[in-house]
């Protein structure tokens, strides 16, 4: 976010924080040891980094996600898919490895790119690792996955979950690289929250996966009939849509509340005065 005048010490230009911002200097300055002097004259220290429990969160299971997900499909093994192919697709599986190996870099990426103290202190890293994540992550994954999603073999709700998702997932990061080359990081960072909400839904879908298979799984004999490829359709395609839409909303409630939703209303008003 920028502003008119000199940038905070210690501050990056384009994160320079909209003056007498307590949350904008957090998320610009936090960790970084940099005390901010608003225009107010009020000292604004920011906020460390145990005040942020939720940076370091995501890299864990993104990582732990990653071991357990990402061998099968750099094997080069089609045996060991955890998707079976359909008849109509042969490449299937270098279509879904690609896609996964693509997603997993932006799953790296934008771990980092969420990290306040690094945005502060590295802005020339960020802003590069934020190219790989917009054009060597999500924008290759994204368009593979309306490949894979169209070719899904649990069924029509899921596939219509999973092109869905992709499209959101495509449009969100294209937005927020947008918004970067125009300098409105306000809007830059909203884009960027959603657009991290769906990269790191793939890890809610397989948490819902196995919460449904635990809790349907009595019920295969009555309200499935034994049917195992019903209940199979059915717990891929309740997870599919729960796992996208839940931490989207999520990220949505979060950027209408508190300082996300602050530094949005001053962006705004700058904008029409």
């Amino acid at each position: 976010m920028t502003t008119a005048g000199q940038p905070a010490p210690g501050v990056t230009t384009a994160e320079q924080p909209d003056p007498g911002d307590s949350g904008a200097v957090s998320s610009g300055a936090a960790g970084s040891g940099v005390t901010v002097q608003p225009r107010s004259g009020v000292t604004v220290q920011p906020r460390r980094w145990w005040r942020r429990p939720w940076v370091a969160p995501p890299a864990v299971v993104a990582a732990a996600f990653l071991a357990f997900s990402l061998p099968p499909y750099v094997s080069f093994d089609p045996a060991q898919s955890r998707v079976p192919a359909p008849d109509f697709l042969p490449p299937h599986y270098a279509v879904l490895s690609l896609h996964v190996v693509f997603g997993s870099i932006a799953m790296i990426t934008c771990c980092l790119q969420i990290w306040p103290w690094f945005r502060a202190r590295h802005p020339v890293a960020h802003r590069r690792i934020g190219r790989v994540y917009v054009f060597a992550g999500c924008l290759p994954s994204g368009l593979l996955g309306l490949t894979v999603g169209i070719a899904t073999p649990w069924g029509p709700v899921t596939s219509v979950s999973n092109v869905m998702l992709a499209l959101l997932w495509l449009g969100c990061t294209f937005a927020g690289w947008r918004m970067a080359r125009q300098r409105r990081f306000v809007d830059h960072r909203r884009w960027m929250v959603r657009s991290f909400a769906l990269t790191m839904s793939i890890v809610t879908n397989r948490l819902w996966g196995a919460v449904f298979v635990i809790v349907l799984s009595p019920y295969i004999d009555t309200f499935f009939q034994g049917d195992e490829q019903v209940m199979a359709q059915s717990i891929a395609a309740l997870s599919a849509w729960l796992g996208w839409t839940l931490p989207l909303l999520l990220a949505e409630w979060w950027l209408e509340r508190g300082d996300a939703a602050k530094r949005r209303a001053r962006a705004l008003a700058r904008r029409t005065a």
